[in-house]
């Protein structure tokens, strides 16, 4: 029988983790923590989850598609429209890389600090 775990925090290495949690506030809407600061920021959810970033010195970018630098981590978030979320995101400062595995059924998008995402709608 496995553990039984439920996730708490995700936490995202970065350069600026003050302004990499206001781009995922702008595009999730979830509240900053009240003691974020230029070293540690995080984003509270209503249903617990949080979610972290913290400043890493050299803070070097995932290279994806290509591993020279690999990705450390994606998360993926459900929406219902892709073509408009992806729009949404890409005005708060995503990026979308040319490779796109499966564009019809998800779009990977960067977020500021060049972190890999998904945008899924299943």
């Amino acid at each position: 029988m496995p553990v039984q775990m439920k996730l708490i925090a995700v936490n995202l290495d970065c350069p600026d983790p003050l302004a990499l949690a206001s781009f995922y506030q702008q595009a999730t809407g979830l509240e900053p923590h009240p003691k974020s600061d230029a070293d540690f920021a995080g984003l509270n959810g209503d249903d617990g989850l949080f979610i972290g970033f913290q400043r890493v010195d050299d803070y070097q970018a995932p290279s994806w598609p290509d591993q020279t630098v690999p990705q450390q981590l994606h998360v993926c978030f459900k929406v219902e429209d892709l073509d408009e979320a992806e729009a949404q995101l890409l005005e708060l400062g995503a990026k979308k890389p040319e490779q796109q595995p499966n564009k019809d059924k998800w779009r990977v998008l960067m977020d500021p600090a060049g972190h890999p995402f998904c945008l899924v709608t299943s």
